[in-house]
């Protein structure tokens, strides 16, 4: 082995491997003799297309060849873009917001009119000609209308669809039964769907739905992603602090499936997601995730008992069930996520289609190592992965740099899977430390709640303590720690760097830097989730103020890499520039990337190689090693000078 410093090791991912070959998978299903996903490829701009093959094998084939772009964007994160049953597919196209609609091999054509309109968590219902779907109308002023909204499959639909749901904020999920009865989600401000939601239920009459009632959720619960088994209604709700299933029917009313210390579905930060999906009358193909721990499991609906059927941390992202064959978009520990086929029979699973080629060997991958640490408010938990590399060691004596990576949200998850992002790390003899901050979802409510009225605060100090154990246990070299976010979590990632001076470095992708702006301008989804996090606005102005970042930009007590889109309207750029004034006035090493075209989140292949080659530049310089990589330099002033 060769000995060389931690940072500049050779490895064998390079950065186009991060954008060239890799894709992403989402949102498997299985109608008849076909297994269908979407892709998404950033060489591509980000454009994801739909993907056929049949459940026997043979050759994948697009359904939707360029330009045709499958996404929508109904709460801006979209979801349930696309739904086949019977032969009949049904899909939003992202350049117009048009659904459009197919049967066997013809062509797609548009059913909605040009217009103010988005459609999301479209289901199709062929033998009725019916397809039903989240509508979200923006021809208003002010915040768009939500509903649920019933649509001719023949079309043309002049008018958009006819509203059978309205009068909520929000609105999700619409499952017809057999019988024709309909359920769904709803709820309003100042609630996000892991808050507070209500599980509606009524009777479609032609075109209206008549004796509607809750069933489920209220205050202080979320309960979400119904589905309908028979006349008998299953969903998740976290009354009891997990998102646990249960079901319900107006002779049994409410009867817990499986009481456990797991959840069995994440945020609806997306419609459209699959968590469960129901075998037959007595078992249902389940994803649990306990406190970290992942699994897919069959619940037996009778007796509540789950049996695992794939390898430990092997985990779901969605699941679909037809005939004898399950489908699902699994992740691993120690290779890139796939579309994959489970024989419900034969209990074997079978890889379709993999996210990437597996470009490394196993003794190269940095597994996953739980790790937690206790901070005043209690428990925190992490990743954390040390540098791997099979052709180099570090000086004997020397410890790793560090990057703490702070995830978006806030009220998101860090998962153990195989991350081709994270190995580009730590094969060049990086360790990361992944936090599961208080407020991530996966260790029940309680946990999630920690974050109401703290955010700023609870996430940055957990960051900051996760950092200081890591170094104290000698697994990460204190003096050269780096903390990395992206939006939600780059205002994580600058409130630690203007309220603490543990880290050496920061990177910032499009970070939050100012509350109040965000409470004053964002879009209607997201427009009262400060009212939990921080606090009401404008009556706690003062938190608000005190918590940005942007406000106490004097403090900034390291080195800092800004990047950021010139046309992010969640973050204005000017605010990256302010950080930039401010580093440069405290006399910090700061370099600032302006990406053109680039919004909220880098999507072109072109943006993720500029930003990850100034990423190793910029480390390279301030922790004192030379990268192995030939990468550009970036200017860095106050380093540079």
């Amino acid at each position: 082995m060769t000995v060389a410093p931690y940072g500049s090791w050779v490895s064998p991912i390079s950065v186009d491997h991060l954008i060239g070959s890799s894709i992403g998978l989402s949102a498997v299903q299985i109608d008849g003799q076909y297994l269908y996903w979407l892709q998404s490829r950033a060489d591509e701009g980000g454009r994801t297309s739909l993907w056929r093959q049949l459940l026997s094998g043979g050759q994948a084939i697009e359904v939707t060849p360029s330009p045709a772009y499958v996404r929508d964007r109904v709460h801006e994160y979209g979801g349930g873009e696309y739904h086949v049953s019977g032969g009949a597919l049904v899909y939003s196209e992202f350049a117009d917001g048009r659904l459009y609609a197919a049967q066997g091999e013809a062509m797609p054509r548009p059913i909605t009119p040009e217009g103010p309109y988005r459609f999301g968590d479209i289901r199709v219902h062929p033998a009725r000609r019916l397809v039903l779907a989240v509508r979200e109308d923006h021809s208003g002023g002010g915040e768009p209308t939500n509903t649920i909204v019933a649509l001719d499959l023949d079309g043309p639909n002049p008018d958009a669809g006819v509203v059978l749901c309205s009068g909520a904020d929000f609105y999700s999920t619409p499952e017809l039964s057999p019988s024709g009865r309909l359920a769904w989600t709803e709820w309003n401000h100042p609630n996000m769907p892991w808050d507070s939601t209500t599980i509606m239920v009524g009777s479609l009459s032609g075109t209206m739905i008549t004796s509607s009632q809750a069933v489920a959720g209220g205050p202080d619960e979320s309960a979400v992603q119904p589905r309908w088994l028979g006349d008998k209604l299953i969903f998740a709700s976290d009354h009891a602090n997990w998102w646990n299933l249960y079901v319900w029917s107006e002779a049994d009313r409410l009867q817990a499936l499986c009481t456990t210390e797991a959840e069995f579905c994440l945020p609806q930060w997306s419609l459209g997601s699959r968590p469960y999906a129901i075998i037959d009358d007595d078992h249902l193909l389940c994803t649990l995730n306990r406190s970290g721990e992942r699994s897919i499991e069959v619940l037996r609906i009778s007796d509540g008992a789950l049996r695992a059927i794939a390898a430990p941390d092997v985990a779901a992202a969605a699941v679909d069930v037809g005939g004898e064959c399950a489908a699902a978009l699994l992740s691993y520990p120690d290779r890139p996520a796939a579309v994959a086929l489970y024989g419900l029979v034969s209990d074997t699973w079978t890889t379709v289609k993999s996210a990437t080629e597996m470009i490394i060997d196993a003794d190269w991958v940095s597994l996953a190592q739980r790790v937690n640490w206790t901070t005043q408010h209690g428990t925190v938990y992490g990743y954390f992965y040390p540098p791997v590399n099979r052709d180099f060691r570090a000086p004997a004596g020397s410890l790793p740099p560090m990057i703490t990576l702070s995830h978006g949200g806030p009220t998101s998850f860090s998962a153990s899977d195989f991350k081709i992002g994270y190995q580009f790390w730590t094969s060049r003899g990086f360790a990361i430390l992944d936090v599961n901050y208080s407020g991530s979802s996966g260790f029940g409510r309680e946990y999630r709640d920690r974050l109401k009225g703290h955010w700023g605060v609870l996430d940055v100090l957990d960051c900051i303590s996760g950092a200081v154990s890591m170094g104290s246990q000698r697994l990460a070299d204190p003096d050269r720690l780096a903390i990395r976010g992206g939006s939600a979590g780059g205002f994580t990632t600058l409130a630690a760097l203007t309220t603490t001076d543990v880290f050496n470095a920061g990177i910032s992708q499009f970070g939050i830097a100012d509350l109040e702006a965000l409470a004053k301008d964002t879009h209607k989804f997201e427009a009262r989730y400060l009212d939990t996090l921080v606090g009401p606005y404008p009556e706690d102005r003062p938190i608000y103020v005190e918590r940005s970042p942007i406000n106490h930009l004097d403090r900034l007590s390291a080195p800092i890499l800004l990047l950021q889109g010139t046309e992010d309207t969640v973050v204005p750029p000017q605010q990256a520039e302010m950080l930039a004034n401010a580093a440069r006035r405290n006399h910090l090493p700061v370099a600032l990337i302006m990406f053109d075209g680039e919004g909220h989140g880098f999507r072109r292949a072109e943006t993720i190689k500029a930003a990850t080659e100034a990423q190793i530049y910029f480390l390279g310089r301030i922790f004192g090693f030379e990268p192995a990589d030939r990468v550009s330099p970036i200017s860095i002033d106050n380093l540079d000078d």
